[in-house]
């Protein structure tokens, strides 16, 4: 079941129209489900804990310090450290159609156990530091493994089970992990491009980041990286959370999402990007971004804001 399907399950009739709120208790974090049923601007949203909230329906504008200004789209998230201050703008909410958002608490204290764990059992090599979260503004696209997280926390959170908060726990475990990892992923791509022979791993990743067209040989990942074949796959996978093959084709993803954000042609983009045929293309990238290349091309050339533009280039 969609997430959005999940939500107008348990959906009650608004109290107000800007920010309805609905609210879920659970151990250590809180689960709200936002909805606004009315054209808004400058709405102001804080938490004093850790926050992540993922969209579910609609538009938002979110505006932070230093004139950040960035369109929030289903299938995306921000996370938002303590006492973080945003302002948000709805630009498209309606009463036939809602901008609809979730928002998960999470314990700073539960954040940092699940950190000290990833540091016991999956240690980053020196150059990486440590796991831990880092307190700026985090903006990322959902994979099918977050949304289905997603999913089941919002059912979780709003039935009866005699269970629930052990699954809750669980569930919210499991958000935080893939949260973390997605937070280091970013550091690490961060200072491979800074820093590019720093070390094997760094080298092998700058390789693929070169040659985003070319089919992956692990073989010849493992000669760039100075490693055996079954250390270098080892390394990479605790590093990036995944294979080789399955990083090249999200970060190919990623690289389709901004030219047709700016413009390109659908068929042009695939190909570039050394993709066999467009129905492939087309596939995956409805797996990571939820809509097809069409429908993203069109709603991020023809509905964004200036601000939100010169954010892509």
């Amino acid at each position: 079941m969609l997430l959005s399907h999940t939500i107008d399950n348990i959906r009650k009739s608004p109290q107000v129209l800007v920010e309805n709120k609905l609210s879920f208790a659970g151990p250590d974090s809180e689960l709200a489900i936002y909805d606004t049923y009315e054209v808004a601007n400058k709405v102001k949203l804080s938490s004093d804990q850790l926050l992540f909230c993922a969209m579910v329906t609609g538009k938002k504008i979110m505006h932070s310090d230093e004139d950040y200004a960035r369109e929030f789209l289903p299938h995306q998230s921000f996370i938002m450290a303590p006492y973080y201050d945003v302002e948000i703008d709805f630009p498209e909410a309606s009463l036939n159609k809602p901008t609809t958002c979730l928002a998960i608490e999470l314990s700073r204290d539960r954040v940092n156990q699940i950190a000290n764990s990833l540091n016991v059992e999956q240690p980053l090599n020196r150059e990486f530091g440590c796991w831990q979260y880092h307190h700026k503004l985090l903006h990322t696209h959902h994979n099918n493994y977050i949304q289905q997280v997603l999913n089941r926390i919002v059912r979780m959170y709003s039935e009866n089970h005699p269970d629930r908060n052990v699954m809750i726990e669980l569930a919210v475990s499991e958000l935080t992990i893939r949260l973390l990892r997605q937070q280091t992923r970013d550091f690490i791509l961060t200072f491979t491009a800074q820093d590019p022979e720093n070390s094997g791993l760094t080298a092998a990743l700058n390789f693929i980041h070169h040659q985003l067209s070319q089919p992956i040989n692990v073989d010849e990942l493992a000669r760039i990286a100075c490693m055996s074949r079954t250390k270098f796959f080892s390394q990479f996978k605790q590093h990036l959370g995944c294979s080789p093959l399955v990083y090249q084709q999200q970060i190919r993803l990623k690289k389709a999402a901004e030219s047709l954000a700016q413009g390109q042609q659908i068929t042009q983009t695939c190909f570039a990007l050394g993709f066999v045929n467009s129905s492939h293309f087309s596939r995956c990238f409805k797996a990571l971004y939820g809509i097809s290349p069409r429908e993203y091309k069109s709603r991020h050339t023809t509905m964004q804001t200036p601000q939100s533009a010169d954010n892509h280039q």
